[in-house]
C-alpha cells in the first residue's frame, strides 16, 4: 500500500480577511498548533459576520491557549486596532 503526500495548501494572501485572522492569532501561545488554526478560523468568521461579541469566538473557538481568555481578547483587540478594525 503507498501513501500519497497531503495536497498542497497555498495560504491567504496577508492583506485578505482570511490571512489577517489566521496572522493575528498566531502569536498568541497555545499548548497545540491546531488550536491557533480553531481560533483563527473562529476570528475570520467574526470579521466576515459580526452576529456576536468577539468574546463569543473566542470562547467558541476553544483553543487551549497559555493565556488566560481576558488577556488573549485584550492582544486580539489591539492586533485588530493596529489593523483600524473596531471591534
Amino acid at each position: 500500500m503507498t501513501t500519497k503526500p497531503p495536497s498542497s495548501v497555498e495560504p491567504a494572501p496577508a492583506e485578505s480577511l482570511e490571512g489577517l485572522a489566521y496572522g493575528i492569532v498566531q502569536s498568541l501561545p497555545a499548548s497545540d498548533p491546531h488550536d491557533l488554526d480553531r481560533l483563527g478560523y473562529a476570528l475570520w468568521l467574526w470579521l466576515k459576520n459580526r452576529k456576536d461579541p468577539l468574546e463569543a469566538a473566542l470562547k467558541n473557538a476553544g483553543a487551549r491557549l497559555m493565556i488566560d481568555e481576558a488577556e488573549a481578547l485584550e492582544r486580539i483587540s489591539a492586533k485588530l486596532a493596529e489593523k483600524g478594525i473596531t471591534v
